[in-house]
């Protein structure tokens, strides 16, 4: 298996490590020191896989994994000594898809990485790859869901949706009214939903609600039936 590597680790010895481990693994690697840093080279060159520490000048860990998440679905492993329960959570609930506490094992690491490149389907899929076999548009005078083009308007404005995103709005929008529970959307949004714990579908769900919000004037038409799921309601009158 081979890919680009992004390690964001301002530790020259542990950075310099862990490209070693991950070089003769048979990946490319780029490494750099700041969050800033990072976030140009993740544009830039656009990695298979992010190891990401959370300690970084500039611009901490958990804002790198933020922004990353605003735009892509690129999977990210945190690699960093806060081992404790809580911020292993926190990392796993705001888009992480692995967490590895240091001290680590190299064969681990490199084992880790591997999976999620796997788990995504391989290098070069780096979250930018957009994309739906379906040829169906979605228009319900609100919103607009565009299955060939993979692009979503609001009342008229786009809205940039991660390819998580995207595959979940149109779960719920081809069962709109339907509750949907957390086990079904992540079998119709996630790649392997057998990886993924239904708390990221309640999180992925709440960054989608954000995303819609500023365009239909703070009211989403993506609702939450507690206990039961989630379910899109198409608003009245095109949404007015």
């Amino acid at each position: 298996m081979t890919g680009l590597i992004l390690v964001v680790e301002d530790d020259p010895d542990i950075a310099q490590a862990i490209g070693t481990v991950l070089g003769r693994g048979g990946f490319d690697v780029i490494r750099v020191t700041d969050g800033k840093t990072a976030l140009r080279e993740f544009h830039e060159r656009r990695p298979s896989l992010v190891v990401l520490d959370v300690g970084l000048p500039l611009m901490d860990g958990w804002e790198v994994l933020r922004r990353i998440r605003e735009l892509s679905d690129t999977p990210v492993l945190m690699l960093t000594a806060r081992g404790y329960e809580a911020d292993k959570a926190r990392g796993l609930q705001s888009g992480a898809d692995d967490y590895l506490a240091k001290p680590y094992g190299n064969a681990e690491l490199l084992a880790r990485s591997q999976a999620l490149l796997r788990r995504v389907g391989g290098p070069g899929v780096a979250g930018y790859a957009t994309g739906s076999a379906g040829q169906d548009c979605y228009d319900d005078g609100f919103l607009r869901v565009d299955q060939r083009a993979c692009a979503v308007l609001v009342r008229g404005q786009d809205v940039a949706l991660t390819p998580t995103e995207f595959r979940l709005l149109t779960a719920l929008v081809r069962h709109a009214g339907q509750v949907l529970s957390p086990p079904q959307l992540l079998e119709l949004a996630w790649n392997d939903p057998g990886r993924v714990g239904p708390d990221r579908v309640k999180f992925s769900v709440m960054r989608l609600r954000r995303k819609l919000a500023p365009c239909s004037q703070h009211v989403s038409p993506i609702e939450a039936v507690r206990g039961f799921g989630y379910r899109y309601v198409r608003p009245r009158s095109g949404g007015t």
